[in-house]
């Protein structure tokens, strides 16, 4: 099975507990603790973020991260920039067998498909912002 990538979902997790307590500053500890993961991966996700301008981080002892912006006007496209994912969908790079019209075939075929699936994607991404995470999180949805 192939390796899957937390690296956005990671991201929307530590943003949303950022929109949740919006307007305060929370310690990369309490967002470790929160997302259940290594400090270590939290704290590159953090720098991801922060370089994206969506988060302004402290460093040292009391060190924390809070949103530069509003959870409306930031979008969960914006989050799954920052975070560096991989694209949602990929060509195998598996040999091509020449007597085979399908595999001689199929990349450049693929190719259309997968870019117009990873453009809806990230179309869906655009029309969700932060807040809207936060809200459903508030109302105990799921």
């Amino acid at each position: 099975m192939p390796a899957t990538s937390v690296q956005f979902t990671v991201a929307a997790h530590i943003m949303s507990a950022l929109g949740f307590r919006h307007g305060e500053e929370l310690p990369s500890a309490i967002l470790a603790q929160s997302v259940g993961a290594d400090p270590t991966f939290v704290r590159k996700s953090l720098s991801k973020l922060s370089k994206a301008g969506l988060i302004v981080t402290t460093r040292g002892k009391n060190g924390a991260s809070r949103l530069t912006r509003s959870p409306m006007q930031i979008t969960l496209l914006d989050i799954y920039r920052a975070s560096a994912a991989p694209p949602t969908f990929a060509i195998h790079n598996y040999p091509v067998e020449k007597k085979c019209p399908i595999s001689r075939n199929i990349k450049a075929c693929m190719l259309s498909v997968l870019r117009k699936a990873q453009s809806s994607f990230e179309n869906s991404l655009n029309r969700i912002t932060l807040a809207d995470v936060v809200g459903e999180i508030r109302q105990g949805k799921r």
